[in-house]
């Protein structure tokens, strides 16, 4: 869970109203494909190889600049295990992006993106957006599901696609980046429709909100 160092910079966040829009953004998938460790080096650059099991669900916020636009993105990492799936799909609604990942290594954590992908559908806004992202591209040489497998999995699913790695920093800053620039664009494409989720992102951040009853391939 957060720390209360974290806790501070959430209320410090929460105060700086100063900013064009905030996009809540989740990373789902299976236990120990590296959701963790992808926002741990997006949002601080760091990485630790020790796994440690994410309990329930923990957030980081992050200000990036995309077309002269201040955003800030409250990113939430979820628990994978079943055991916490009423906690973390509770925190779906209002998210505005979804990077759902699996790890190359793990034919399970693949098999599984069909039923996350399902669970997208049912807990969240009618327009959140996707991208599949395949973890640990680094280790090659324990690769099981193919890139092409992913991709096509990908478009069956209408979502778009990278192969990335949190370990050596590949593609990590770019999933991200192209994440918010599809939800600028259906944004801009939606802002006649005064629908909530996106009027709501100029309100400010709501980190203390409790849950409600072109692209690289990886050439590892």
């Amino acid at each position: 869970m957060a720390s209360a160092t974290d806790a501070r910079y959430g209320q410090k966040e929460s105060s700086d109203q100063n900013f064009d829009y905030m996009f809540k953004i989740l990373i789902i998938g299976n236990s120990s494909v590296g959701k963790t460790s992808f926002l741990f080096r997006y949002a601080d650059d760091s990485f630790t190889p020790a796994f440690v099991s994410t309990v329930g669900i923990d957030f980081k916020v992050k200000t990036i600049y995309r077309n002269d636009k201040r955003i800030k993105l409250q990113i939430w990492d979820t628990a994978g295990q079943e055991r916490y799936r009423t906690i973390t799909t509770a925190y779906y609604r209002g998210a505005m992006g979804f990077i759902l990942m699996y790890d190359i290594t793990n034919e399970e954590s693949f098999s599984a993106v069909q039923d996350w992908s399902t669970q997208i559908k049912t807990y969240s806004w009618d327009n959140a957006q996707v991208l599949l992202v395949g973890n640990k591209c680094d280790m090659e040489d324990e690769r099981i599901v193919a890139a092409e497998r992913g991709r096509q999995l990908a478009e069956h699913l209408g979502f778009e696609f990278f192969e990335a790695s949190a370990k050596d920093n590949i593609n990590v800053k770019q999933t991200f980046e192209r994440l918010v620039d599809i939800i600028c664009e259906k944004m801009s494409e939606s802002l006649d429709t005064a629908d909530p989720a996106v009027t709501g992102a100029k309100q400010g951040p709501q980190l203390t909100e409790q849950p409600a009853p072109p692209h690289q391939d990886c050439a590892c």
